[in-house]
């Protein structure tokens, strides 16, 4: 029996792994897909050179939604991010055509498809009395304050993880309950939508020389906007030059004019500034690979050689 629920589809993976190069062959077999960005950088205004944005050809090939939707001084969560991908999915409903999420961002894909647990907002006065109390006792003594109190999201988090022992503990102190039982309610309901995913796994060692290279492009193109940006006014403490490469960047040129950088060179920032781009972007792919994995998956394939008629035939199933 066909699901009453809006059907939708997905494309992710780690980043450089080909994402968008594979949703334009999809559009170029004739398929009537439209792109819902899922990405959290992308959405930004602005944030060019070291998010690797669809380029110009990408979106005439085929219609992208939610990319350059907010301005770097806005902070963008995964809530916010979810209804305005409802209103695209919407959209692009409304016109036959089929909505086809692609990004990496694996949070932003599950707020869309799952929903997100319904946790109270941060209470600033509350989380600055958890921070003192982790500076004064040390993460060993709140994780073991956890484990008092949530002894199953404790046993499944880090003591060193200090956003999340926090974050938890702070629930409990508004609510009084745990931490995972929002996550248990959570998990017993239904997806907010049907969708097919498929998750590209690209091969790792010829996936961390393509990463290596990307940075390389990415670092002289970054400087230069990093500059442009903070010369019009935007504040490196903006949420947007919180982003892998854009604070290091902007600490890069706000101290050119100190006597430490004085024989520092553009080549050598460009250098220092490739390191971070290739070290950071290698961290947060395992880390996206690890997400996916756990991901639900209508088909998973290798990456950048995907076979775009395996995934065509799953979606044109999907949709059909």
């Amino acid at each position: 029996m066909r699901s009453a629920k809006p059907r939708i589809a997905a494309i992710v993976g780690p980043t450089a792994s080909g994402k968008t190069a594979l949703a334009v062959a999809l559009r170029h077999r004739g398929l009537p897909i439209e792109v819902v960005c899922c990405d959290a950088l992308q959405l930004v205004r602005g944030l060019d050179a070291a998010t690797a944005k669809p380029s110009a050809e990408e979106r005439a090939a085929v219609p992208h939604h939610l990319v350059d939707v907010i301005a770097p001084t806005e902070a963008a969560d995964a809530g916010a991010y979810a209804l305005l991908a409802d209103a695209a999915i919407a959209d692009i409903l409304s016109r036959d055509a089929w909505p086809l999420l692609v990004g990496g961002t694996g949070l932003y894909h599950r707020a869309v498809v799952r929903g997100l647990a319904q946790l109270p907002a941060s209470v600033p006065s509350v989380r600055a009395a958890l921070e003192l109390d982790a500076a004064t006792l040390g993460m060993a003594a709140m994780h073991a304050r956890l484990g008092d109190v949530d002894p199953a999201y404790a046993d499944t988090t880090p003591v060193a993880n200090r956003q999340r022992v926090l974050r938890a503990l702070e629930v409990h102190t508004l609510t009084g309950r745990a931490f995972s039982a929002f996550h248990a309610e959570h998990a017993a309901q239904a997806d907010r939508y049907s969708c097919a995913t498929v998750v590209l796994e690209p091969e790792r060692e010829s996936h961390l020389r393509h990463v290596a290279a990307r940075a390389r492009l990415m670092a002289p193109d970054l400087l230069i906007e990093v500059a442009q940006l903070l010369a019009a006014g935007l504040q490196p403490t903006a949420p947007g030059m919180q982003a892998l490469g854009y604070r290091q960047a902007a600490a890069m040129i706000l101290s050119r004019d100190t006597d430490q950088a004085e024989t520092r060179t553009a080549q050598d920032d460009s250098d220092t500034l490739t390191e971070v781009l290739t070290v950071g972007h290698r961290r947060y792919a395992k880390r996206q690979r690890t997400w996916f994995r756990k991901t639900p998956a209508a088909l998973r394939v290798m990456a950048p050689q995907a076979d775009v008629a395996q995934v065509a035939a799953v979606l044109r199933q999907w949709f059909s």
